[in-house]
């Protein structure tokens, strides 16, 4: 073997250890939380991991269609977080409208008594 696919070997072999190791702390994050958005990024992080090992695999068997793989899942990873951006807004906003109006009856229970 050569001096490049040596290095190349070890360069993949680290590559793979260090999106492992990226994939099960984030998964730690998604699960823990403590909030919805916190999760979304989580979320997030684990398909750009997930592109990352995609890539890593395509490098190491030489097969060019992960890349195409790769991409796909990243416009498929960017939908879903836009989709949950607009799901955690809508969320905010019907929240944000139950306490104006618990405080609308909490004023007029006050002006009542």
């Amino acid at each position: 073997m050569s001096l490049s696919a040596d290095f190349l070997w070890v360069a993949i072999h680290i590559a793979l250890g260090v999106l492992s190791l990226a994939f099960l702390m984030v998964t730690w994050r998604v699960l823990r939380g403590p909030t919805l958005p916190d999760r979304v990024v989580g979320l997030d992080a684990l398909v750009v991991i997930a592109i990352g090992f995609i890539a890593t695999i395509g490098i190491k068997t030489g097969f060019t269609l992960y890349v195409d793989i790769a991409l796909a899942l990243g416009l498929v990873g960017f939908l879903a977080t836009v989709a949950f951006a607009r799901f955690t807004l809508s969320l905010q906003g019907k929240i944000q409208q139950q306490n104006d109006e618990q405080d609308e009856r909490e004023e007029n229970e006050g002006k009542g008594a």
